[in-house]
């Protein structure tokens, strides 16, 4: 089971949830390093994920500072980048 390290951007999602797909892709669009977590090769991991955002709704965006996102927009990741000084 994978859990997230406090240095780094780690993102929970499954490859059929829109939602994570957007945020992958935007992610990677900006360049920022991240750790992905396939929930379909780690289900162990869905827990985690639960334990974290307290819901079962994936993606899950944990930032360095502790803080999470549940299914967050585009603009509410890249809000929280700038305000981290990721980009």
């Amino acid at each position: 089971m994978t859990s997230p390290t406090p240095e780094t951007i780690t993102m929970f999602g499954a490859e059929w949830c829109g939602d994570c797909r957007r945020t992958k892709k935007q992610l990677d669009g900006l360049g920022v390093d991240y750790t992905y977590i396939d929930l379909e090769t780690d289900p162990a991991a869905a827990d985690v994920a639960r334990e974290i955002s307290g819901r079962t709704r994936i993606p899950v965006v944990v930032y360095p500072d502790a803080s999470h996102h549940v299914e967050p927009s585009n603009a509410d990741v890249e809000s929280k980048l700038r305000e981290l000084a990721v980009l």
